[in-house]
């Protein structure tokens, strides 16, 4: 089995989690690239001589792809995501619901202040793949990626955002051969993604919840989009969002 390392960049605004997946060849993956990640991203890749192949996203919102053209474009890689979360790459603030992204008591506004991100830098990378279709309702098929030999299955998991994406890894040594779950803002330790933004929908999330992520395999660690690092069988016991 092809042994993938998982290194974690924790991007400054909102804490966003980037994980950088890299197989035994020096290809590699980022997951996420917050605002703030691209640096020390870039300064990762080149140390080790990985090979960037892609850059993906569990969900469209700004705090989880702001970073991702400096990436992609720098390295001539596309930004990979769920077609349904596609549209938000042209208005960030807005598919968030800010109506006025210069306002500096904003929450996404300030937290990209602090970090010394400009609001009007937001740029759409030059290539965008998206999968999974764009129909406006039910869940997609899973979708094997292979990208360069890191090789992820892409499960939608709606509910947070309408493209909201597990990405099951294989072949992580630390696993115990169980997949590693990257759940973006779906499943977190001890909660779950919200609902009450722009495209969320909570009975969606509670299929989601039911129908997705409670059937995981119960083995399998969870990285979520924000804070610490979990288990299936850990929330199954104790998260009070997901069916006992």
């Amino acid at each position: 089995m092809r042994r993938v390392q998982i290194h974690t960049v924790v991007a400054p605004v909102f804490a966003t989690r980037c994980s950088v997946l890299v197989a035994p060849d020096g290809a590699c993956v980022v997951v996420d690239a917050g605002a703030g990640a691209a640096g020390p991203v870039l300064l990762l890749v080149e140390e080790h001589a990985w090979r960037p192949q892609a850059v993906l996203a569990t969900h469209g919102h700004a705090d989880h792809v702001w970073d991702a053209a400096a990436l992609c474009d720098a390295w001539g890689v596309p930004l990979v995501l769920h077609a349904r979360d596609a549209y938000r790459l042209d208005d960030p603030f807005g598919t968030l619901g800010v109506l006025d992204p210069r306002d500096p008591t904003g929450p996404l506004t300030a937290a990209l202040a602090a970090a010394g991100a400009d609001v009007g830098s937001w740029t759409v990378p030059a290539r965008v793949e998206p999968f999974g279709g764009d129909e406006p309702s039910g869940r997609t098929a899973d979708v094997d990626l292979d990208l360069g030999g890191v090789r992820l299955r892409a499960r939608h998991a709606p509910g947070h955002t309408e493209g909201s994406t597990l990405y099951l890894l294989d072949g992580v040594p630390a696993a115990a051969g169980a997949p590693v779950v990257l759940s973006g803002d779906v499943l977190f330790a001890g909660g779950v993604g919200r609902t009450d933004l722009p495209g969320g929908d909570a009975a969606t999330m509670a299929r989601t919840l039911a129908q997705v992520v409670a059937v995981l395999p119960p083995d399998a660690p969870v990285l979520p989009g924000h804070g610490p690092a979990t288990d299936v069988r850990t929330e199954l016991a104790t998260n009070p969002w997901l069916p006992g």
